[in-house]
C-alpha cells in the first residue's frame, strides 16, 4: 500500500497489506468496488475478504480427502472464534486483521459460522433437490457476506439486513450460473432437480446443451430468478452509509453485467471459457460509481 491507511494502527499495517494483496489478486469482481471504500472501512473490507477467501479455499482445495477438508474447516472455525473474541491465533497475519475489524464493528459470529456451514455443505458431491435447498446454500455462503459488509459499512434502516440477504442471493445465483460447467465437471449441481424435472431436462443434458431450445429456456428462467433478487434488494443502496454506496453500487453493477452476458448468450455457461465481464468495463463501472457519488454530494 502506498500510504498508511487512516485509522489503521501502525502495528497492523503488514497484516492489512497482506489482506489487500489477497483481495487485489483474488477478487476479480469485488476488487473494483472495494477500493472505492473510504478508510478505515476499506482496510476492514480487505480483512473480511481475505477471511472469506481462505474459507472458500478450504472447501475447494484439490487433492485433499473430504474428511481432511472437514477437519481443516473445523480448525478454521475454532481460529475464527478466537479472532472474533480478540485472541487472534499466531501464524497468518489475516487473523490479526480480523480481530481488529471485530474490535471496531459489531460483527455477528453467527454469520461466520453460517458461512463455514455452507463450506461444509460444499465438500464432496452436491445435488440440490429444491429451490429451498439452493436458497439456503446461497444464504450461508453469500448472504452472510452481505450481512458482514453492511455491519462494516454502516446502515440507517432496520430493513437493510433482509435486503442484504437478497443481494447476496442475487450474487450467488449469478456465480452458480456462470460456473455451471466447472461445477458440473466436479460433481456439483446447485440448480434444483425440481427445476430440471419441470423442463424435462437433466443436469447432463444441460451440460451437453441438448436439446438447445429447452436448455436455453431453462437457463433464461434461472437468470430471471437471479434478476428478481437484484430488483428486490435495490432499496439497499439508499440505506448504507453514503460514503460506502459507491462500493456497493459498483459491485452490484459488475455482477448485473455478468448476469446480462449470460442472458445474452445462455449457452456460454457450458462453453470452454468462463463468462467474464471485461476488465475495461469493470473499471468503467467503478469510475461511474465514483462519479455518481461526487455528483450526489454537490
Amino acid at each position: 500500500m502506498s500510504a498508511a491507511p487512516a485509522g489503521v494502527p501502525a502495528e497492523l499495517l503488514p497484516a492489512i497489506a497482506e489482506c489487500e494483496r489477497i483481495t487485489r489478486t483474488r477478487a476479480r469482481n469485488f476488487w473494483y468496488g472495494l477500493r472505492l471504500t473510504p478508510e478505515p472501512q476499506r482496510s476492514a473490507m480487505y480483512a473480511i475478504y481475505a477471511w472469506m477467501r481462505e474459507a472458500d479455499d478450504l472447501a475447494d482445495a484439490e487433492g485433499i480427502a473430504d474428511d481432511e477438508r472437514v477437519r481443516r474447516i473445523a480448525q478454521f472455525r475454532h481460529d475464527t472464534d478466537a479472532a472474533l473474541a480478540g485472541r487472534p491465533p499466531g501464524g497468518r497475519p489475516t487473523w490479526r486483521a480480523l480481530a481488529w475489524v471485530a474490535a471496531h464493528h459489531d460483527l455477528a459470529p453467527r454469520d461466520f459460522h453460517d458461512m463455514l456451514d455452507g463450506q461444509l455443505g460444499d465438500v464432496g458431491a452436491v445435488r440440490f433437490q429444491t429451490w429451498d435447498d439452493l436458497r439456503g446454500f446461497c444464504y450461508r455462503v453469500a448472504s452472510t457476506v452481505g450481512l458482514v459488509c453492511i455491519r462494516v459499512w454502516g446502515y440507517s434502516d432496520p430493513a437493510a439486513p433482509a435486503l442484504a440477504v437478497d443481494r447476496g442471493i442475487a450474487f450467488q445465483l449469478t456465480n452458480i450460473l456462470r460456473d455451471y460447467r466447472e461445477d458440473f465437471d466436479q460433481g456439483r449441481v446447485y440448480l434444483p432437480a425440481e427445476d430440471f424435472r419441470r423442463m424435462d431436462l437433466t443436469p447432463e443434458m444441460l451440460r451437453r446443451w441438448s436439446p438447445a431450445p429447452q436448455c436455453e429456456e431453462f437457463m433464461r428462467a434461472q437468470c430471471d430468478r437471479a434478476a428478481q433478487f437484484y430488483e428486490r434488494s435495490a432499496p439497499l443502496d439508499a440505506m448504507v452509509r453514503p460514503s460506502c454506496v459507491p462500493t456497493l453500487w459498483a459491485m452490484t453493477e459488475i455482477y448485473r453485467a455478468l448476469l446480462g452476458r449470460i442472458q445474452a448468450n445462455p449457452s456460454a455457461v457450458v462453453g470452454a471459457r468462463r463468462v467474464r465481464v471485461p476488465s475495461w468495463r469493470k473499471a468503467f463501472i467503478a469510475w461511474r460509481a465514483s462519479r455518481r457519488s461526487r455528483e450526489a454530494a454537490r
